[in-house]
């Protein structure tokens, strides 16, 4: 991780009243002013600073951690926040949903969908060189996956600081089948085509993700060392968006085809009958 923070960055207490300000956002589902003001914009330790309390106070509440998801990985999207780096959040157990499940939009705050390439790993990345060879030979099996984003800041008014310690603008994710090692399937030639209903709303490939989603994943594998929390066999990897992220509303279904590994789907209503997935 590179540290731009200014000499002087902001103290304990910003860095724990943005953390208060999230997750106040998202316990009462309101949308929240941008958490800069108190810890800048480009303030790299600061934001995972204010992240780190937010994963605490999850796992304080007895969440499990299953993964993380890298974001940022789109140069377009890294030159409009002025940033030159991807950054990551944590994925937990209760933000996974079921491929084809449908997700109640009331408990979401302003959802959009984006399609991803997953990676599950099969050993852990802690020590040791992470050269290419190590990273393709952790992966389990890549599966197609949708991320649910939803900012708690309102209208997505972020920059590079506010989304780092949003936990990455994360919400939710689903995994699609079917699951392929990668003797079988390479990421980076990877066409993607995300539909809503019967329109095609959202194109990319592998290459949109860092010029390949294993370049990624080793980005994530050499920070998550350096920050000494480290990837382990069994964590689930977003390994970051193949084309355009996607409003969502109630009503809407979103079904992602990524060529030579295999389709995902979710779907969007406005209240929680029984049986489905808030």
């Amino acid at each position: 991780m590179n540290d731009t923070s200014p000499a002087h960055g902001p103290g304990d207490d910003a860095v724990a009243q943005a953390a208060r300000r999230l997750l106040r956002a998202a316990a009462d589902h309101a949308p929240c002013a941008p958490v800069r003001d108190l810890i800048g914009s480009d303030d790299v330790k600061a934001a995972y600073a204010v992240q780190e309390l937010i994963t605490t106070h999850h796992l304080d509440a007895g969440g499990r951690v299953t993964g993380r998801k890298i974001g940022l990985t789109s140069p377009a999207v890294q030159q409009q926040l002025g940033v030159d780096q991807p950054d990551f959040g944590v994925l937990f157990a209760d933000m996974s949903v079921p491929d084809g499940a449908s997700v109640a939009v009331e408990g979401l705050l302003q959802p959009k969908v984006e399609a991803e390439i997953a990676f599950v790993l099969g050993a852990d990345l802690a020590d040791g060189p992470l050269d290419d060879a190590r990273i393709r030979d952790a992966v389990a099996h890549a599966m197609p996956a949708l991320e649910i984003v939803d900012s708690r800041i309102a209208a997505w008014d972020i920059t590079f600081g506010d989304t780092v310690a949003d936990n990455g603008s994360s919400a939710l994710y689903v995994l699609g089948s079917p699951a392929r090692p990668l003797a079988e399937f390479e990421p980076v030639e990877a066409e993607m085509a995300m539909k809503r209903g019967t329109e095609t709303v959202s194109t990319g490939n592998g290459a949109a993700c860092l010029g390949d989603p294993l370049i990624a994943l080793a980005w994530l594998a050499r920070t998550a060392r350096d920050v000494g929390d480290p990837l382990r066999a069994g964590q689930v990897v977003l390994s970051g968006a193949l084309g355009p992220m996607v409003p969502a509303a109630a009503g809407d279904t979103f079904t992602a085809d990524i060529g030579g590994l295999g389709s995902v789907s979710v779907r969007f209503h406005a209240s929680t009958p029984e049986g489905a997935t808030a």
